[in-house]
């Protein structure tokens, strides 16, 4: 099993920045992606950046390419999604996801609310 939890989360005005950590216990090393979501109120979850545990390799959305960072820190087991010129469009909830293979998301967090004003 592995458990995840995310923090970092928060009210932020438009243009801000915020950094999200999702921090990784129980067989983290199995881990072979993590991932960030969003899900915005009515709308579908969207993956945003994720990232693969042991090289690194990060790939993002469309929509916040350019503006996300995701990265990670293996000796935290923990994974940090960057954000910076935040738009009221980013708001949502934003979950970890870890996979055993790649893009199959088995392990969730409980989400940390984002909320950006104009």
């Amino acid at each position: 099993q592995v458990q995840l939890v995310e923090s970092g989360g928060g009210l932020v005005q438009a243009g801000g920045s915020l950094r999200l950590s999702c921090a990784a216990s129980g067989r983290a090393v199995a881990l072979y992606t993590m991932a960030w979501f969003r899900q915005a109120p009515g709308k579908e979850r969207e993956l945003v950046a994720d990232i693969t545990w042991r090289d690194g390799r990060t790939s993002y959305a469309d929509s916040v390419k350019g503006r996300f960072t995701i990265s990670r820190d293996n000796a935290k087991n923990t994974v940090y999604l960057h954000i910076t010129s935040l738009k009221p469009e980013d708001t949502g909830v934003y979950l970890c996801g870890g996979a055993l293979s790649y893009r199959t998301y088995g392990y969730w967090g409980q989400g940390t609310q984002v909320t950006v004003s104009s």
